[in-house]
């Protein structure tokens, strides 16, 4: 063999080598989306990939930022350029209790690019830091925000807004909890009480939300209230919105809450009794009209099998669509994090089109999204698609909404984690972390 050949035999072998390698890390490469691996993390709960996580991937002028949680319970903050695939990781000084899912770390950038950071609550002391400088992944050491409620939090979420950010949390207890709103400044560099209590549970309930923030500077929320600290005590489904930054607030037909709101005086958009698997803490989203959609999912009364629903407002009234057709029944029951066979979902929109991330056991928990081009349709048409080759089990999806906003690109945090009954962990050892990138929005 002379040598040209055998030059040419060998650079073939080390490409091959070479693509083998990337697809380990980038299963999915070459096709409509890119795995982009960050590090191996913590994977016997699902503390890293709880959805209520907001967020845990943000995105800052052109810096993508990403937070979780190391082998170790170690927090971990990352940072890469957008347009590509290498991540600088900081592992902090700072530790998180992982075996309870509920625990989980929020990222947020605000204008100024300092990273906010919150983690490790459970009816527990505010853990909240931000950055030493702007785009900086060195935190600096734990401080109050307004020193105000904040020795009982749970499930803190940043989001941006016109106004700045804004961090929502509940004081209190599952089945005994307020909605409190905290605001901040970029300019003082300091956090002031926004609504001390925006929902409230009056000692007798709690409301579990999910917001969104929207270009148009609408802050829309909407929530299921809980009764006891039984996940089968969920019922309906409710809606607020302010278009100042969350001082005043809205039902869906303009009306103007009287603050707080409570039971007796909320907007029950859709009625849905107790008992029937309804889930709590999903997501929302809001078309380029401002227009509201929330994403959830619960059973019909003549039907033991839950199934994923779309919600949406057009203006004038609220309609419901189905968008799965699962065969498979289950129930919950109970108090706790719960392996669910299902992911609660995350959505988008744009146009008439939906994106409608989730997981589901049926269909061998991978990553995947249910699509549509004309939700205005009576009857929409979903198509179904997996975004993984491979299960990712107790997995929920988080979505960059930053990135979203700003340049309507979709990029999901992604890793296979597990979860036990209650506040248990299953044995399983650190997973893959990756960053998926769908390359286009169209269908």
């Amino acid at each position: 063999m002379r040598k040209t050949e055998i030059y040419l035999l060998l650079s073939i072998i080390l490409l091959l080598g070479i693509t083998a390698i990337y697809l380990v890390y980038n299963p999915k490469a070459g096709r409509d989306s890119d795995l982009i691996y960050v590090s191996d993390g913590y994977a016997k709960s699902s503390v890293t990939t709880a959805v209520f996580r907001k967020n845990s991937l943000c995105t800052h002028d052109s810096i993508q930022f990403i937070a979780f949680y190391d082998a170790e319970g170690n927090v971990v903050l990352g940072k890469r350029n957008i347009q590509e695939t290498e991540w600088e990781l900081q592992k902090t000084q700072y530790h998180g209790n992982v075996s309870d899912a509920h625990r989980i770390i929020s990222i947020a950038v605000d204008d100024s690019g300092y990273l906010h950071l919150a983690f490790n609550h459970h009816d527990s002391q505010l853990m909240y830091t931000r950055s030493i400088e702007p785009y900086s992944l060195i935190p600096d050491t734990l401080m109050p925000m307004t020193g105000d409620k904040e020795d009982k939090v749970t499930y803190p979420e940043f989001y941006s807004t016109g106004e700045g950010l804004i961090f929502a949390y509940r004081d209190g207890s599952s089945g005994k909890g307020n909605l409190i709103l905290n605001c901040y400044s970029s300019e003082k560099k300091c956090w002031t009480r926004l609504q001390d209590c925006l929902i409230d549970g009056e000692g007798e309930r709690n409301a579990y939300w999910q917001i969104y923030a929207s270009e148009k500077g609408t802050i829309h929320i909407s929530w299921v209230w809980r009764d006891s600290w039984l996940v089968e005590s969920n019922h309906d489904m409710c809606y607020a919105c302010s278009h100042d930054g969350g001082k005043t607030w809205y039902r869906s037909d303009g009306t103007e809450y009287t603050l707080p709101i409570r039971c007796d005086n909320a907007e029950t958009i859709w009625k849905i009794p107790q008992g029937r698997e309804l889930i709590n803490q999903t997501s929302m989203t809001t078309d380029e009209n401002d227009m509201p959609y929330i994403a959830t999912y619960w059973r019909d009364s003549i039907s033991d099998i839950p199934q994923y629903r779309l919600l949406r407002f057009d203006g004038k009234e609220w309609h419901m669509h189905q968008v799965s057709n699962r065969s498979e029944a289950f129930s919950l029951s109970g108090g706790g994090t719960k392996m669910i066979p299902i992911a609660r979902p995350q959505i988008l929109a744009y146009g008439k089109k939906i994106w409608y991330f989730t997981r589901d056991e049926e269909y061998g928990s991978k990553a995947a999204v249910y699509k549509t081009s004309d939700i205005e349709e009576e009857n929409p048409e979903w198509q179904r698609e997996d975004l993984t080759d491979f299960a990712v089990n107790a997995w929920e999806p988080v979505v960059d909404y930053t990135l979203w906003q700003k340049d309507k690109q979709i990029s999901l945090f992604i890793q296979n984690t597990m979860q036990g009954d209650g506040e248990k962990t299953v044995e399983n050892a650190p997973q893959p972390i990756y960053v998926m990138n769908i390359k286009s929005v169209d269908f």
